[in-house]
């Protein structure tokens, strides 16, 4: 449930869609696959936009990730073939054998992780596309330098912390559930264009 950080008097008429599976994006012209950050993302998403009284759209706002597999022929194979790697991943991490063996041989121990020239290496290419109930578009892009589980994470949580003791005044926020939108705002992107090798442009 996208709403499930949001109160209860809070959750929306409209139904969010989830993707499950390989699905044709008319957005994008490309096929696209579930992405496993979604079911999380989306509800941070969500419980900000609850939080700040929901500017973008009230009730009617949706919003969801997935991983852009590429066109034609060949993303749909490809959209296909990773969703149901996953599915096949998720539904091995559920069965007890099946976890002890993926735990066994193939997933990393806790404190294991790629070094840091593979963090150094890593890099990762974000789009995205909003769009107003009478048409309008506008298609963003996000980057970052580093690998996105380790690298560039970690930079981005040094440098919510620095403005979290350093520039957020004493008292602000008030204590309770917030998400970085709702707490750090805006200067929190100019600190990560300029300190953590982000970069935030507006395509059209």
């Amino acid at each position: 449930n996208p709403y499930s950080l949001c109160s209860e008097d809070k959750h929306p008429k409209t139904r969010q869609r989830n993707i499950h599976g390989a699905q044709f994006d008319q957005g994008f012209d490309a096929w696209v696959a579930p992405f496993v950050m979604a079911p999380i993302n989306t509800r941070i998403v969500q419980r900000t936009h609850a939080l700040l009284g929901r500017p973008w759209g009230g009730e009617s706002f949706r919003y969801d990730e997935a991983s852009l597999m590429g066109k034609g022929l060949k993303g749909r194979l490809s959209a296909s073939a990773f969703s149901a790697g996953l599915t096949a991943f998720m539904l091995g991490a559920a069965l007890p054998p099946t976890r002890w063996a993926l735990q066994r041989f193939v997933l990393p121990a806790p404190g294991e992780g790629p070094s840091p020239e593979a963090q150094a290496r890593g890099f990762y290419d974000l789009r995205f596309l909003g769009q107003t109930a009478s048409g309008q578009t506008i298609r963003c892009k996000v980057t970052g330098d580093r690998d996105p589980g380790y690298g560039s994470t970690a930079k981005i949580l040094g440098e919510a912390a620095a403005m979290l003791a350093l520039e957020t005044p004493k008292g602000e926020p008030v204590g309770g559930f917030w998400t970085p939108a709702t707490a750090l705002g805006l200067p929190l992107i100019a600190r990560l264009r300029e300190r953590s090798g982000l970069s935030f442009e507006v395509l059209d």
